[in-house]
Parts: C-alpha cells; sequence; structure tokens
C-alpha cells in the first residue's frame, strides 16, 4: 500500500501492467497468427486488436470467422463471451462512482479481465483511487496486445504452428499468476479450487465450449452462499451498509 502512495502514478500503472504485458505480447502474437491462418486480412485483425480488445473475443471471432459461421452467429457469441465486462464494471463501480461520466467511460474501453484483476485488487486493499494510474496501466496493456497482434498478423506466415513454441499456454499462465495474489483467505482458495476442478470435471463430461462460463458461475455462487453463511443473519445490515458507503466514498488521487 505504501509502495502506491508514493510512486507516481506513471510508475505504478507501469508497475502494474508489467505481467499483463509480458503474457499479452506473445498471447496477442498468437491471435494474429491465428487470424492469419482463418483467412481474416492482418489489417482486419491488427483493428479487431485496436477497437475491440478482446483477447477471448478475438479468438472466437477467428475461430467462428475461420468455420464459415454466419455474421449474426459470430456476433451474439463474442457478445455473449464480452458479458463478463459488465459484472466487473459493477465490482468497480463503488470505487469509480465519483468520478465524471467521461473518466469512467475511458476507464471502461480499457476494461479487461486482467486490468481489472490488478485494479481490484489494489482498491480492495485500500489503495488510493488513482484514474491516472488506471489509464496508464490500461493503455501500456493496450498498445503491448495491440503490437502482437500486429506482429503475429504480419508476420503469421513464417510460423507453421505457434504449440511447439509454448505460446497457447501463455494466457492461461498469465491468468494464473494473476489468481494467485486476490487467493487472500481460505474462501478465495477455496472457491479457486472448487471452479477450477468442476471446470475440469464439466469439460471430461463433454462439456466443450460452456465449461469454464459454467463452472465459473458456480463457483462465484458458492462463495457468495459461503460468506452469507459464515456472516450469518446479524441484528441488521447497518454494518454492511457501513461498508458499502466507505466503498462508495473511496480517496482520489488525480
Amino acid at each position: 500500500m505504501s509502495s502506491s502512495v508514493t510512486a507516481s502514478p506513471a510508475a505504478e500503472g507501469l508497475r502494474r501492467a508489467l505481467p499483463i504485458v509480458l503474457g499479452y505480447v506473445p498471447v496477442g502474437f498468437a491471435f494474429g497468427v491465428l487470424a492469419v491462418k482463418n483467412n481474416i486480412p492482418p489489417s482486419l485483425a491488427v483493428a479487431m486488436a485496436v477497437l475491440m480488445f478482446s483477447g477471448s473475443g478475438q479468438f472466437v471471432f477467428a475461430s467462428l470467422w475461420g468455420a464459415g459461421a454466419g455474421i449474426l452467429s459470430v456476433i451474439a457469441a463474442v457478445f455473449i463471451v464480452n458479458l463478463r465486462y459488465l459484472l466487473m464494471s459493477a465490482a468497480e463501480s463503488p470505487w469509480l462512482a465519483r468520478l465524471p461520466r467521461g473518466r469512467r467511460f475511458l476507464l471502461g474501453l480499457g476494461l479487461t479481465d486482467e486490468t481489472f484483476a490488478v485494479h481490484i485488487t489494489a482498491l480492495q486493499g485500500g489503495w488510493p483511487l488513482s484514474p491516472a494510474t488506471m489509464y496508464i496501466c490500461n493503455s501500456a496493456t493496450h498498445l503491448a496486445w495491440v503490437m502482437g497482434c500486429a506482429v503475429g498478423a504480419f508476420c503469421g506466415e513464417l510460423v507453421n504452428d505457434v504449440r511447439p513454441l509454448g505460446l497457447d499456454y501463455a494466457l492461461t499462465a498469465m491468468f494464473l499468476a494473476l489468481l494467485v495474489p486476490q487467493c487472500v483467505s481460505r474462501l478465495h482458495v477455496l472457491v479457486a479450487l472448487f471452479t477450477a476442478v468442476l471446470s475440469i470435471a464439466l469439460k471430461a463430461a463433454g462439456m466443450s465450449q460452456w465449461n469454464v462460463a459454467v463452472a465459473t458461475v458456480l463457483g462465484a455462487s458458492l462463495g457468495v452462499l459461503l460468506l452469507r453463511v459464515r456472516r450469518g443473519p446479524g441484528p441488521g445490515s447497518g454494518g454492511n451498509e457501513n461498508r458499502l458507503a466507505q466503498f462508495a466514498t473511496p480517496e482520489v488521487r488525480s
């Protein structure tokens, strides 16, 4: 916490972005290669990285495009995959509510699974809200993603298969690196293990596309249920309301 107070917004933003950048460059490269191999023009692949900025959405788009799916099917699939950003935005809203709408909009444009993880971890840890830090982190990770996609798209014909390079595991490794710091209690660890085991079990049972999404929803539901049971009904909700009020009025650093 002290480092976030003493470091400049630029330094803190780059510090948060570094582990994400290390994952985004190889995964973006893998997407660029996949896009070209699925007959997506390199310029369109780069435009998707700039405008969409959604790794899972872009991979779904490339896979369905290569399989010859209709445009409505592609739009529906990408829309469903990206619905999770609504939940992430809602989770950040107690801290960002005091910011002007324009700033919140710009921060929303840079929202990804990874930037959400580092920002929400810092905010929940009591670090002062610094929009400048979040902008710099989001911009640095977006630039890394675009660069990786561009290199893969325009040089993809030089790579026949990305699997021997280990690039297909880069995204998984990055998510694991982001998950571990968030497991700060036995409840977090339990939910993480339950979700992982359930996802693997659903995959083994034949659920090929929705195993992660279903396991995530059920794991989160289990976490909420266990949290409510542990807290108990209590004599009233005043304590919870006070905590929510504190979250809704955080300290803001420009």
